[in-house]
């Protein structure tokens, strides 16, 4: 697919690869902001007015004009400002007006003294601080300026961002429709859930990890179902993905001694390359271009089927989708017990992180066998270990790469 992909390639070559061929395939539409949640901003929202869009008051207390006051003299309370009902009547010297958070200031108002630094008697309020000029006055466009650039581009829209367009009066939003993404598992070995097993069955759990991190991702999914090694089948399934859907994955069927009919079907119908990558676990990876489709194969381990779906795919599906992606946030740790490694391959090992008394610090969750999904659904991070890493000991520091969105 463009670049060497003999011996075993590096992850980050393979991620660079795949990612300077694709663009986004996404078009574009309206919806109303309630409809828009998970969805990825088509434009640039703009905000159409200053927040806060007058100035107003921090705090619960009282609008002084700094002229009027004098050390141990009171002024006079002229009145009441509330969120919603200004104070509108006259402001004489020598008179304050109280004032509750959110009121717009009254005209005039040099600072707002909180209550707190007030005593009270009757209509009379002396003031025991002297107030600085804008005190705990909150600035028209101190948070968004009219015209500024809210929200990016490519920002996947979460429960954090919807109350912040609704606070702007956003209505609807440009975003761009759900990338629709194909799936199914390969294997005659496989079978669906709730059927009995015989003897060397296995159960179908990749595509229920699969469909639950492309729905984290806001995909559309056409679940195709587990097809047999049969090259009808086979062809069909193709077929039919590449006809309906933006992206194919599968699960299955790209490692050396696969049946040989898989490869010879993709390479018939498209472009594809099948990698060994310098990762564990996870080496076996396939990816390319179906004559509409984009084309991921992931191997047919249940971790190694997860990790590559993480670290490969989800970036990948993210620039199909329009979606601005950002690397996982990775930390040091202290290795809390030795771990098993070996020299050679990138290894996303699973682990417990937790606070301990000298600081971050990390176990593994046991075996680390790619068929072992229980070290997955027991960790809340990744061991990140450098690809001429060999054994670590207890105490050496390590990389650890917390559970995102999709893993969590």
């Amino acid at each position: 697919m463009g670049f060497d992909t003999s011996g075993l390639l590096p992850l980050s070559d393979a991620l660079q690869g795949m990612l300077e061929q694709l663009a986004c395939c996404c078009d574009c539409e309206q919806q109303p902001l309630p409809e828009a949640l998970g969805r990825v901003l088509a434009s640039d929202i703009a905000s159409p007015l200053a927040v806060p869009p007058f100035d107003n008051s921090a705090m619960d207390g009282y609008a002084v004009r700094l002229s009027d006051l004098t050390a141990g003299t009171p002024l006079i309370m002229a009145g009441k400002a509330f969120a919603g009902q200004p104070y509108q009547g006259e402001w004489p010297g020598g008179h304050c007006v109280r004032i509750m958070t959110g009121a717009p200031v009254p005209a005039g108002t040099d600072a707002v003294v909180m209550q707190e630094e007030t005593q009270a008697d009757g209509d009379r309020i002396t003031f025991l601080t002297q107030p600085e000029p804008g005190q705990n006055i909150r600035r028209t466009g101190s948070d968004i300026g009219k015209g500024a650039c809210v929200l990016p581009a490519g920002t996947r829209l979460t429960p954090r961002e919807m109350p912040l367009l609704a606070s702007l009066g956003v209505a609807t939003v440009a975003v761009r429709r759900p990338l629709k993404v194909a799936i199914f598992s390969t294997g005659d070995e496989l079978k669906p859930v709730g059927t009995p097993l015989a003897h060397g069955d296995i159960y179908d759990s990749n595509r229920y990890g699969v469909r639950a991190m492309l729905a984290r991702m806001g995909c559309d999914c056409l679940d195709l179902g587990i097809i047999p090694d049969d090259p009808a089948q086979l062809r069909a399934a193709f077929i039919r993905a590449d006809e309906e859907a933006d992206v194919l994955i599968t699960t299955g069927g790209v490692s050396v001694g696969e049946a040989d009919f898989t490869k010879q079907l993709l390479d018939e119908l498209g472009e594809i390359g099948f990698w060994k990558l310098a990762i564990k676990p996870g080496k076996p990876f396939a990816f390319g271009r179906l004559p509409r489709a984009w084309f991921f194969g992931l191997p047919g381990n249940p971790v190694s089927a997860m990790v590559t779906f993480d670290q490969l795919v989800q970036p990948a599906l993210a620039k199909l989708a329009g979606q601005r992606f950002e690397r996982p946030l990775q930390l040091q740790a202290i290795a809390a017990e030795p771990l098993k490694k070996s020299p050679g391959r990138l290894d996303f090992q699973r682990g417990i992180m937790s606070q301990g008394p000298n600081g971050l610090e990390v176990r593994s969750t046991g075996s680390q066998d790619s068929a072992v999904f229980s070290s997955l659904s027991r960790a809340n991070c990744y061991i990140v270990l450098e690809r001429e890493r060999g054994r670590v000991a207890a105490g050496e520091t390590v990389t650890v790469e917390p559970f995102g969105g999709l893993l969590l």
